[in-house]
């Protein structure tokens, strides 16, 4: 695996064989891509349930606006104004900037995105401050890098792919744990 460079990643978009959508140059960095925050966000709807299960969808609260204030110690699901589109031969991580870190703005999200991916992509933003905190959208949040599979590999096609704004878990459905430690124990047996 290689990580890509500022040179490549342009080759790569003037050769569309990476969309990166809007994209302007001033976002380039050396070795990486700063994306937008979008206007688009979630919260779970803390009135809805008293308990959140990973076996069933959670409630959302859904609202578009331009500034928002997120409370001390308070998450929110947020999403890159870019659209992005990877070949099957390329994966990306998605890390914070540090400039947003040291002001206690987290990005916790997977950080990986799969080969084959389109779509926007899901960012879960967390406060750690004890005071509110400023977002808007259109500015520089997160950095997008790029690197190279040692070959193609089949794309993604999960269940988030071609998200067009901030997208609600969907852990519920994943298969079950019971029907994999199935699977897992038939598989070992085989070797009894």
């Amino acid at each position: 695996m290689a990580i890509l460079s500022d040179k490549t990643i342009l080759k790569r978009l003037k050769d569309q064989e990476l969309i990166i959508d809007p994209f302007s140059t001033s976002q380039l960095q050396s070795a990486s891509v700063d994306l937008r925050l979008a206007n688009h966000f979630l919260t779970v709807d803390e009135n809805a349930v008293p308990l959140i299960t990973i076996d069933k969808p959670a409630d959302y609260k859904e609202f578009r606006k331009d500034i928002i204030i997120m409370p001390p110690q308070s998450f929110v699901l947020g999403s890159t104004l870019e659209c992005i589109s990877l070949p099957n031969n390329m994966t990306a991580f998605v890390e914070g900037r540090s400039s947003i870190g040291r002001l206690g703005l987290l990005i916790q999200n997977a950080g990986w995105v799969d080969p084959g991916f389109e779509g926007h992509i899901t960012l879960e933003l967390y406060n750690a401050n004890r005071v509110p905190i400023e977002l808007r959208a259109g500015r520089r949040i997160c950095q997008l890098v790029l690197a190279t599979l040692d070959q193609e590999t089949t794309p993604y096609m999960g269940k988030y792919c071609c998200q067009n704004k901030a997208t609600e878990s969907r852990v519920y459905l994943d298969e079950k744990t019971e029907v994999l430690n199935l699977r897992y124990n038939q598989k070992f047996k085989e070797f009894d």
